[in-house]
Formats: C-alpha cells, sequence, structure tokens
C-alpha cells in the first residue's frame, strides 16, 4: 500500500477555540495581547495551553490585515559584514524593538539603485525602516515607501535624507579623527586598509576619504591598501610593507587592525616604532592586543534610543532629534 503523503493542513485559530472550548474572538484577544477586552486568568491559560499543544502559530499577514498595518520594521544592510560593533548594536535593537511589539527583519538584497531597493522592500509591508547605509537614500526611495505604508523611516547618514528621519552617522569623520592622530604623532605616510569583504566598500570609501582631506592640508600621504579578512591576505601585505615605505595604517576596525598588526610582527616589522597602527570601533579584544590597540570609540545612540524613537515615528509621524554618532580617539600604545 502506498504510503499517504498529503501534507497536513496548517493549524488555525479554529483549532485552538475548539481545543480550548472558546471563541475564535477569545484566541485573537489572548494571543494578540488585546488590552480592550478583559479574558479570565483561567480562560487565557487555557487558550495559551490549547495554543501550545497544537503548535499554533499566527500568521503575521493575516494579524497585520486586521490591525490596518505590520509590526515589521524592516533593517535592509548585510549587518553581518558590517562588523562585531554593530552586529552587537543590532542585536540589542532586536530586543528593544520586541519590547514596542515590532519584529526586524534584516534584508540583505543588492539592488542597482535606491527606488529599485525601496520597491523590493516595500513589497513586504513593513511599519518601518532603518537604513544603516542612509547615504544612498533618495528621497524618490523614501516617497514610494511612505506611498507604500511606511510610518516610520529613519536612515543613518552623513548628510539629512529628505523624507526620513535622519541620524547623523558620518563615516569621513572617523578616518578624519583616526588620520589626525597619526599625524600629530609624526606620520606622514598613512596606509588605509580597504576590505574586500562584500558590502564594506559603502562603508570604508568614505572613511579613506576622510583620511585623505585631513592628509591633504598637512603635506601628508595616504595610500588605500585592499586586504581580505584572511591571515594569508594579511600575511601578503606584510610581506610587502617594506616596500611601501609606510609609516603608519588606519585599519577599517579593530578585526582588520589586529590581523595586520601580527602579520607585521611576523615579519619583523615592530609596532608602533616603524609602523602606527589605529583601528576603530574600540572592540574589547583592542585594550588585550600586544601592544594594546589605538582605537577610534564610535558614540552611538543607544539601541534603546532607537527603539523608542522609531515607535514614536510610527505613532505621531514626527520626533524629536536625538545625538547621531561622534568619533573618539582611543590612545594606546600601538601608535
Amino acid at each position: 500500500m502506498a504510503k499517504d503523503t498529503t501534507t497536513p493542513g496548517p493549524i488555525t485559530s479554529a483549532d485552538v477555540a475548539r481545543l480550548a472550548g472558546v471563541s475564535r474572538a477569545t484566541v485573537s484577544f489572548v494571543l494578540n495581547d488585546t488590552q480592550a477586552h478583559r479574558v479570565r486568568d483561567s480562560t487565557r491559560a487555557r487558550v495559551l495551553d490549547a495554543a501550545a499543544q497544537l503548535g499554533y502559530v499566527p500568521h503575521a499577514a493575516a494579524r497585520s490585515l486586521r490591525a490596518g498595518r505590520s509590526n515589521l520594521v524592516l533593517m535592509p544592510t548585510s549587518v553581518s559584514a558590517i562588523g562585531r560593533l554593530v552586529s552587537n548594536w543590532v542585536d540589542d535593537l532586536h530586543s528593544e524593538l520586541d519590547r514596542h511589539g515590532y519584529t526586524a527583519v534584516l534584508h540583505a538584497g543588492r539592488f542597482p539603485d535606491a527606488v529599485t531597493a525601496a520597491r523590493a522592500w516595500a513589497e513586504l509591508r513593513p511599519v518601518a525602516v532603518v537604513a544603516l547605509d542612509g547615504d544612498r537614500f533618495t528621497p524618490q526611495a523614501a516617497d514610494l515607501l511612505r506611498r507604500a505604508g511606511v510610518r516610520g523611516l529613519l536612515a543613518f547618514a552623513a548628510r539629512p535624507v529628505e523624507g526620513a528621519y535622519t541620524i547623523a552617522f558620518d563615516h569621513s569623520r572617523i578616518g578624519a579623527v583616526a588620520a589626525e592622530h597619526l599625524i600629530a604623532r609624526g606620520r606622514s605616510r598613512i596606509g588605509v586598509l580597504m576590505p574586500e569583504e562584500r558590502g564594506l566598500d559603502a562603508f570604508a570609501r568614505p572613511r579613506l576619504a576622510g583620511a585623505q582631506q585631513v592628509a591633504a592640508s598637512h603635506m601628508a600621504t595616504v595610500t588605500a591598501l585592499d586586504i581580505a579578512y584572511t591571515r594569508e591576505s594579511a600575511s601578503d601585505l606584510a610581506k610587502r610593507w617594506r616596500g611601501l615605505g609606510l609609516d603608519a595604517v588606519f585599519a577599517y576596525n579593530d578585526e582588520y587592525a589586529a590581523l595586520l598588526m601580527h602579520a607585521l610582527q611576523d615579519e619583523g616589522i615592530a609596532v608602533p616604532d616603524d609602523v602606527s597602527v589605529v583601528g576603530s570601533d574600540d572592540l574589547v579584544p583592542s585594550a588585550l592586543q600586544r601592544p594594546p590597540l589605538t582605537t577610534v570609540r564610535l558614540d552611538l545612540p543607544s539601541a534603546a534610543q532607537i527603539a523608542d524613537l522609531l515607535h514614536t515615528l510610527i505613532e505621531d509621524g514626527s520626533a524629536p532629534p536625538v545625538p547621531g554618532m561622534e568619533p573618539v580617539l582611543v590612545a594606546r600604545e600601538s601608535s
């Protein structure tokens, strides 16, 4: 006899209501935690127990239709590529958004322009969009999202983005702070590490430009140096270092800085005597390097601040300003 391969239908709220001995409306009140409708504790417990027994999962799209809007907050960026600092901050933001009843969803697609990207995001009907790479945003993209019902549009960008609430995050200032420090320490031939990993160019290029701008006003030079986040790539660069004639390096972040610093030391190039090294993000391991790594700390609004701000944007359409990112030099022995 052939096996029955029929796929069982999904568990519905009607199944939960039947098992719990209540109406579907009561199931909805309990599972959506509707404050306007009082449900007895004993009834609430029966509904939750029935849902757990059946493995019932609410349908997000259907719930959004009933509520008139979704609870999805879209974050269009390859967060995993940005680095540990921002990745950890995004993890915290997820938790803070959950406190307000929102679900954060990462969207890492690649698009030829901002409007095409916005159209793809709008198809998911999020209630809000948080663009960490807000410098690529355009007023046309913002208008498209607004027309699709996005109530909160938040962009981290170097300049105000028309149609979006903008939080100042100027990557060029990070490179400028690093270059200013190195030049003040007597260095004049600065290498800037440019990661080859996908998704980082949008952040690395402005940091390079910031270092170049400072160097140009101090008779110093800046050389862009491609590097992959591998021991082999760092070792290859370290082997060529003496021929490059550089006396300092600013790395995209502390992880790339530590990777190159160890490779340089393996080649007998002393840090900081031969080469001063500065990283970025002030990750915990930076102070544990030998020598301890000079870095640029990024003072950011807290995840709780951003979640509260986004909730206010969604509910009221506007929100008071919050401070943007501020780069702060943390001087240690590597420079």
